[in-house]
Order: C-alpha cells, then sequence, then structure tokens
C-alpha cells in the first residue's frame, strides 16, 4: 500500500484529494494545523468506508515542527506521494498590503513545500517511484488584482515544479503542478455569486472539489508516469 501525505488535507480540495486517493487504495496522512477536527472526522469517514487514513498536525512553515513528525514516519519505508495543497490567501492590493501579510503567504504556499517536500526526497529516491503534485491556482498563470502575494507564491512553487521535475525524472519520480480556477468551496462561495462566475467561466459553473482531486489521483497513479514538469489548469476553459 502506498503511503500518501495530503497537506493542507481538511479543506474543501484537501478532503476531496484524500478520499480520492483513499479510495485509490493508498494510505493517506491527512495534515491540518487549524482544522484539526475536520481532519479527525474525514479520517474516520475513511475508515468507516474501508480506506486507511490518519491524522497528522504540524505548521508548514516550522521546518523543526515538520522534521518532528515526518522523520519517523519514513524511518522504514518511504511515503510516495506528496499534495503540497496547503496555502492561505490574505487579499490586498498591493499599495496597501503590508509585509505581514505578504510573508505569510509566501511562507505557507513556498517554505512549506520546502519544508514538507524536501525531508521526503531521499527515501524517495531511494525506492525509485514516486509522486509529487503541488496545488497552484490560476491566479498564478493570468494574475489577479488584490493577490500579487498569492499570484508570486503559487507562480514560485511551479516554477519549482518544473525545475524538480528535471532532477527526479530518472528516477521514477514525476512532479507537476495543478491549477484549478473557481472551485465550489466555502473559500470561493464567499467571493463569487453565480452571476458572476457565469460571466467569467465558459463552462458557466465552477468546479467541484472532486474534479480537481480526480485529476490529482490521475496524477497520482501509475498510468500518469510519463507526464512530469507540467503545470495542467482546470478552471471550465477560463484562459
Amino acid at each position: 500500500m502506498k503511503r500518501a501525505l495530503i497537506t493542507g488535507g481538511s479543506g474543501g480540495i484537501g478532503a476531496a484529494i484524500c478520499q480520492r486517493l483513499a479510495a485509490d487504495g493508498c494510505h493517506v496522512y491527512i495534515h491540518a494545523h487549524h482544522g484539526l477536527p475536520a481532519a479527525q472526522a474525514l479520517a474516520t469517514a475513511i475508515i468507516a468506508s474501508g480506506g486507511s487514513a490518519e491524522v497528522l498536525s504540524f505548521d508548514v512553515t516550522d521546518s523543526a515542527a515538520v522534521t518532528d513528525v515526518l522523520t519517523p514516519l519514513i524511518e522504514n519505508a518511504p511515503i510516495q506521494i506528496v499534495v503540497n495543497n496547503a496555502g492561505i490567501h490574505d487579499d490586498a492590493v498591493f499599495p496597501g498590503m503590508s509585509a505581514a501579510q505578504w510573508h505569510r503567504v509566501i511562507d505557507v504556499s513556498v517554505n512549506g513545500f520546502f519544508n514538507v517536500t524536501q525531508p521526503l526526497m531521499m527515501p524517495m529516491i531511494r525506492s525509485r517511484w514516486g509522486r509529487i503534485i503541488n496545488v497552484s491556482s490560476i491566479s498564478a498563470l493570468a494574475g489577479n488584482a488584490g493577490q500579487v502575494n498569492y499570484s508570486a507564491a503559487k507562480g514560485a512553487l511551479n516554477s519549482a515544479t518544473k525545475s524538480l521535475a528535471r532532477e527526479v525524472a530518472s528516477r521514477g519520480i514525476t512532479v507537476n503542478a495543478v491549477a484549478p480556477g473557481i472551485i465550489d468551496t466555502t473559500m470561493s462561495e464567499a467571493a463569487f455569486d453565480a452571476q458572476t462566475i457565469a460571466s467569467m467561466v465558459p463552462m458557466k459553473r465552477a468546479g467541484t472539489p472532486t474534479e480537481v482531486a480526480d485529476l490529482i489521483g490521475f496524477l497520482a497513479s501509475k498510468q500518469a508516469a510519463y507526464i512530469t514538469g507540467q503545470i495542467i489548469s482546470i478552471n471550465g476553459g477560463m484562459f
């Protein structure tokens, strides 16, 4: 049974990814920081449906805390699927953006990617099989007013995806990013009404967390062995 770590696993998209990978036969590590009750409820539901799951808690921006949790898990076997889904918004127009807003968003997406993924690399490389999937955003590709920090963070993640893919391709490890558009989550409900979505999205609807999870499930599978270094949009035809 392959083991999969999903950061930010208690949120809408993260939960769908956990459910998909568990259904595909993985033991899923559901990471949460502030959403522990939701993560535990998700793990209980996955186990009740015949899957395998457990909850991990740490702050992805705290490298020592991440190492303390992950090191014991890879002493005897690698974690071979990593989905870097943790990310935050802290929106403001750039002239009014505080340094704290800038650094907080960069810290979670970019430093979080490093803190979680780097310690897992050597065991994965030795196993000669792995899947690293980074959750990016349409904001990194098209830009979005009020999200210079978020766009920069996810853009950096896209670039890291392409470089890391080159480094580990010969070891049977693929590295890709998925860039969702407007997805039907609690966060998007507060930002977009149905009329706005219809005007922005050619398909006239928001995507679902399950649709994003299905794409990630494919990228994590054996069938996606020749896909690496790609930034794959899932946005209903927005561009």
